[in-house]
């Protein structure tokens, strides 16, 4: 399992670094500062490996979202 903290980079860079993480890994726990809904749309349009079933988001605090994109 991986686990990424983007809540320091630039925006544009979040996604790439992202779905890079993703591939090799067997789950990806993302940190995020808002809740990362339009890459769980992404990850399922583009990522067949992406378990939609099984993702979970828990909100801690009002800048700090966990969320497990596991793989089927």
């Amino acid at each position: 399992m991986s686990e990424i903290d983007v809540r320091d980079l630039p925006p544009k860079e979040r996604h790439p670094k992202i779905m890079a993480e993703f591939e090799p890994g067997e789950s990806l726990t993302l940190i995020n500062d808002h809740d990362p809904k339009p890459l769980f749309y992404e990850m399922q349009a583009e990522r067949d490996a992406f378990d939609t079933d099984n993702y979970e988001l828990t909100k801690e605090g009002s800048n700090r979202f966990v969320a497990e994109f596991p793989k089927k």
